[in-house]
């Protein structure tokens, strides 16, 4: 399978593309001025207990308070004054924290929306091979470094080179590498929580302790492991930068590395700008004539999936049948692209047959095993509809493009021209009853206005009848469909 990278970096934004066999899978945005949180280690101040919500406010340096629940508290380094796990019996917060206190935390999902940060005091530094856990006293390898060997030899040396200090986790990049690049890795992390401590010691007041990578040096990191071809760079700096970050941290991915000098822009080699707006309309075209129709809402994100013109297979069961399969397929890839996260309801087209249904499942399964977010699928539920759920960290690829539309303010629905036309009637008859007026005059879009000269212009007719004053209509071209002013003279 063919991978590349693709970078387009500019003074105000970073954008990451991965592109698998010439069809876009990923997309990472970063803007200078909003830079994500996740990773982030911050000296936080205790605001606020909630017993209630078994939770405590955090300020840390931003706008908004950051969470952290009673779940997310560890034992911490000496200094935060947290109890052990033997201290707490009922794990209550105020038990945990308490209001002035001073924590170190970590960002584990940036604010969403109305949401400020979600902290944990668990803190875990990433390197290449490792994420090493201060105070943590157990060595895991990850599930997806499945032979046995392999598991055991990588155990055995996170165990050597762990401290007092804590402990590592081996990431599934490292099946396979060297004692001697572990190591490498090992001494790194001890050196940055080094430098961490003793920033902490310095620091007594609220504020940022360690920043994680750009977004061009995480995307390396967390990448290494994809058989990438080719890494294409459009910025001289950014180039000169990741070559010197990869030769010391990832060697094998230096030779991969390119500077782009084309004319054209780097977005166009794979149509990238088209598909980028084509991720954030809710209809997907499948190739057979079907469609999805994805909807991201505050609780959820839903999927429906359509026949649409597909007739193709002898009986109805079939064209389900694959119709649902090519959708399973186009919905792994649409979640990877938009970055949706939460709770994922996907309705597809009832089947009766329960051999159908399982194979669906396990192309699902499938579909998303190429995906590096951890995703959780909980089979059909009595309506037929199958339940999942995907990590979600950083905000998804609309909620970072796009903003809250002014006309109808996310309902995704304007009041009718008919509509508006009969609420001005109705406020014409309740302010002539409160008021002495002369006559009225009405401001309203174009639209609505011409439909009170034209199509309503009887009613409009019986209602000066009714209130014996003249009533004028005024065209607002600035005003929006649903907006009117009814002014007395």
């Amino acid at each position: 399978m063919s991978v590349e990278v693709l970078m387009n970096v500019t003074p105000t934004e970073t954008r990451v593309v991965l592109v698998e066999n010439g069809i876009l899978q990923e997309v990472h945005i970063e803007r200078q001025a909003k830079r994500g949180l996740v990773g982030n280690i911050y000296m936080g101040k205790v605001s606020r207990v909630l017993p209630g919500m078994q939770a405590a406010f955090i300020d840390i340096g931003l706008d908004k308070a950051a969470f952290l629940h009673a779940s997310d508290i560890v034992v911490q380094v000496d200094g935060d004054d947290l109890p052990r796990p033997d201290e707490k019996p009922q794990q209550s917060i105020t038990e945990l924290v308490h209001q002035g206190q001073h924590i170190m935390v970590q960002v584990v999902k940036d604010p969403l929306g109305t949401k400020g940060a979600r902290l944990t005091t668990d803190i875990t530094l990433p390197s290449r091979y490792l994420v090493f856990m201060p105070k943590s006293d157990h060595v895991g390898v990850s599930q997806r470094i499945e032979e046995g060997e392999e598991r055991e030899r990588l155990r055995q040396l996170a165990e050597e080179v762990s401290k007092s200090d804590g402990k590592f986790i081996v990431r599934t990049a490292a099946e396979g590498a060297s004692d001697q690049s572990l190591r490498g890795d090992a001494d790194f992390l001890f050196r940055l929580w080094e430098k961490i401590k003793a920033r902490k010691k310095s620091q007594r007041k609220v504020g940022m302790l360690y920043e994680d990578l750009n977004l061009s040096c995480r995307v390396l990191r967390d990448f290494v492991g994809e058989e990438i071809e080719r890494i294409r760079v459009d910025s001289k700096v950014t180039f000169d930068t990741l070559k010197v970050f990869t030769q010391d941290f990832i060697p094998e991915l230096t030779k991969v590395l390119e500077y782009y000098t084309g004319d054209r822009p780097i977005f166009d080699l794979f149509d990238v700008e088209n598909e980028m707006q084509r991720a954030l309309d809710r209809r997907v075209d499948l190739k057979s004539g079907g469609s999805l129709i994805i909807d991201q809402t505050e609780a959820m994100t839903t999927v429906d999936i359509n026949t649409g013109a597909f007739v193709g297979h002898r009986n109805l069961e079939e064209t389900i049948f694959n119709t649902n399969i090519e959708a399973t397929q186009s919905i792994a890839r649409q979640l990877r692209l938009r970055n949706l996260g939460g709770i994922i309801i996907i309705d597809f087209i009832d089947m009766q047959d329960e051999e159908h249904k399982r194979r669906v499942l396990h192309s699902l399964e499938q579909a998303l095993g190429k995906d590096r977010a951890k995703t959780t699928i909980n089979g059909f539920t009595s309506l037929g509809l199958v339940e999942m759920t995907r990590k979600r960290t950083r905000e998804s690829l609309e909620h970072v493009l796009c903003s809250e539309c002014p006309v109808c303010l996310g309902r995704g629905s304007m009041k009718t021209v008919e509509t508006v036309c009969y609420e001005i009637m109705r406020e014409i008859v309740r302010v002539h009853k409160a008021y002495e007026a002369d006559k009225f005059v009405v401001y309203a879009s174009a639209q609505v206005s011409e439909a009170l000269l034209n199509e309503e212009s009887h009613a409009l007719a019986e209602l000066e009848l009714f209130v014996s004053r003249q009533i004028k209509i005024q065209t607002e071209p600035l005003y929006n469909q649903e907006q009117f002013d009814v002014v007395m003279m």
